[in-house]
């Protein structure tokens, strides 16, 4: 199979369950709400080493906030059992110092639910408020008032959803990624966590080196400078430069539509020669996205 002159290679990525939290910030212009967004999503790229996964999920109108100020909304995931703790510290830390900042939910619907009790915060000088109908907490700070919601949904995600763009050099290869990630931001419910959603260094579910700090080493299959060297190398004749998106979505579809739309994208820059994806034999979860089966 070919999609823009580029062949996709007969694989699937493998992805595993995740709880995602959505959490809107609003501001009052696009600078701050951004700065928060920034802030609150950092070191967290990967669950191999970071204490979650998250990233920017996109750009709000004042029609789409509880405030109707500018906003954009973050996506944190987590196993469920550290998924309060993470939103806690992020919304803590991050977003309640950033100027004219507020926190809201983003998943107003969801069956499952969490408090972080910001309003501790205030310490005893916080009051209840209602902003868009919605129940929130007004704590005196510094700046005038912190406003925002301290209750937040949860839904069952999916992360680890992959392709691998392989180009003839590095230049084509990284112009293929950005354009792949560019086309997936426009997509609401997906993240790239890493940064500027490009991955140089993907990794495998294992390690040789008893030191390492981490379950995880370099995914030596895929690197093109050890295609000499190692008989079982999967990188193409002329690939010498890859490199990995990873999605994470609100559900199979989403990641599908995400994938599809990336790696359609990517091929349309010229010199992208192979589409692939990753998977660990079931070590990693039990999610099989083929690339095939994307373009049906």
């Amino acid at each position: 199979m070919e999609i823009n002159g580029a062949k996709i290679i007969n694989t699937f990525a493998e992805a595993f369950p995740i709880w995602i939290s959505r959490v809107i910030l609003t501001a009052v212009n696009k600078k701050w709400a951004y700065e928060a967004a920034v802030e609150a999503t950092g070191f967290a790229s990967s669950k191999i080493g970071c204490p979650c996964e998250a990233g920017i999920e996109g750009f709000l109108s004042r029609k789409q906030t509880p405030d109707r100020r500018v906003g954009i909304s973050i996506l944190i995931c987590s196993e469920r059992k550290n998924i309060k703790k993470n939103v806690a510290e992020r919304v803590s830390q991050c977003v309640l110092p950033t100027p004219t900042v507020s926190a809201f939910d983003g998943l107003p619907e969801a069956e499952s639910r969490f408090s972080i009790r910001m309003h501790y915060f205030g310490d005893s000088y916080e009051e209840r408020c209602n902003i868009g109908g919605r129940k929130c907490w007004r704590i005196p700070i510094m700046e005038g008032d912190y406003v925002g919601e301290e209750r937040f949904g949860i839904v069952k995600g999916i992360a680890g959803g992959n392709f691998l763009v392989m180009g003839m050099n590095q230049r084509l290869a990284l112009s293929g990624a950005e354009a792949a990630v560019t086309a997936i931001k426009g997509i609401k419910g997906v993240i790239t966590s890493f940064a500027g959603g490009i991955v140089a260094s993907g990794s495998k579910v294992s390690c040789k080196n008893y030191f390492f700090p981490m379950p995880a080493s370099t995914n030596h299959l895929y690197c093109p400078t050890l295609k000499a060297k190692i008989s079982e190398s999967l990188v193409p004749d002329g690939v010498n430069s890859i490199y990995e998106i990873v999605i994470n979505g609100v559900n199979e579809m989403t990641m599908k539509n995400a994938m599809k739309t990336g790696i359609k994208a990517a091929t349309k820059k010229g010199g992208i020669m192979y589409i692939g994806a990753s998977n660990f034999e079931g070590k990693l979860g039990p999610y099989k996205i083929h690339l095939y089966d994307l373009f049906k």
